[in-house]
């Protein structure tokens, strides 16, 4: 089933609208709207406008903070440290992805933990704004407040998915790596739980440690959990990334699962480094560009015509949308409708089925 096609930027002012209206001040409405779209643009339906209703729901209910500023916790050359006050996620790690850019030109390597963030969406969208500059950039992401993901070899979750994300420059489009230290994500598994579906695979484990492709296993008590990347005979390999993402994204900002729970939220990891800083962005693009070349002249196995780069797919995809529309998820603009009417805001017109 294929959802109807609109503008591009009449989805950003739509949703920028409706986030003014529940009080985001600012510049935290557009900023927040302009990536969620990004998110449906690159094919990550899950976390583009999918979210902006619970989020609208976030901010009318007092979750997610609508005005002000971070908190300055500490401050070095080249490394900063926020308390996001719960203040939207999405606009908060724009913020952090800016004064990254800002540090890491000056010195080399700039680097911004933040506690206390509302969700922070898509990690993928916020790439672009370093490797288009010539920039490397790493995100990482936990919800200390959540758990769903078990370690390997146990039954109860303590882990949220913890994506990790990466922006490589080259000579052409950046390599974008968007992956979690888990084998799916909960906003897939709540879709599915939603339309009465199931996994392909059976990337899911019951309470009692079996494994299952379907989400019914959320509604169990005690409830089935996610596996870590690698499955049930490599998942050593995403429960040691789980570690590493929770150790940053919570041990560096000073607020984890160790604290009191505040609700939906996220602990972050921004880190950009300036390859003039080292050999030079000659140099870098040199090697990286001939690592692309060589992985796109592999030959490719039976089925697969060839061998992509990670945000390749994504990168066209957006292309395509801001030349021709943006196809949302059919689900996506009937959730929103009701918030529209509430809020008075008038939905934007599809320009073709």
């Amino acid at each position: 089933m294929t959802g109807d096609r609109y503008e591009v930027g009449a989805l950003v002012a739509f949703a920028t609208a409706l986030f003014e209206k529940v009080g985001l001040d600012g510049d935290k409405a557009a900023v927040t709207a302009r990536l969620l779209v990004d998110a449906d643009l690159m094919g990550h339906t899950t976390h583009g406008l999918n979210l902006a209703g619970p989020y609208l729901a976030e901010a009318q209910k007092g979750s997610m903070a609508t005005s002000g500023e971070p908190e300055e916790v500490a401050r070095k050359a080249a490394v900063l440290t926020l308390d996001g006050r719960r203040l939207p996620g999405v606009w908060l790690t724009a913020k952090a992805v800016d004064e990254a850019i800002a540090m890491a030109k000056a010195t080399g390597i700039g680097a911004v933990s933040i506690r206390r963030a509302h969700h922070i969406a898509c990690l993928a969208t916020f790439l672009p704004k370093a490797t288009e500059q010539g920039l490397y950039i790493q995100i990482a992401c936990s919800d200390p407040n959540v758990a769903s993901v078990a370690p390997f070899g146990g039954t109860r979750a303590v882990f949220t998915p913890d994506p990790y994300a990466i922006g490589i420059p080259t000579s052409g489009d950046p390599i974008l790596i968007d992956t979690s230290a888990s084998i799916t994500t909960n906003g897939m598994s709540n879709r599915l739980l939603a339309e009465g579906k199931t996994f392909d695979h059976p990337w899911l484990l019951t309470a009692e440690g079996e494994p299952t492709n379907d989400p019914k296993v959320f509604n169990t008590d005690p409830p089935g959990t996610i596996l870590p990347t690698g499955g049930l005979d490599h998942g050593h390999k995403g429960y040691g990334l789980a570690l590493n993402i929770e150790a940053l994204s919570q041990g560096l900002s000073g607020f984890g699962r160790a604290d009191p729970g505040e609700g939906w939220g996220a602990s972050v990891w921004v880190q950009v480094v300036d390859p003039d800083a080292f050999a030079g962005l000659p140099a870098f693009r040199r090697q990286v560009d001939h690592i692309v070349q060589a992985c796109r002249a592999c030959p490719p196995r039976p089925g697969v015509e060839a061998v992509r780069l990670p945000g390749q797919a994504a990168m066209a995809k957006k292309r395509r949308a801001e030349a021709e529309g943006a196809v949302l998820h059919p689900s996506i603009m009937p959730a929103l409708l009701p918030w529209a009417d509430r809020l008075g805001v008038p939905v934007p017109e599809p320009i073709a089925r």
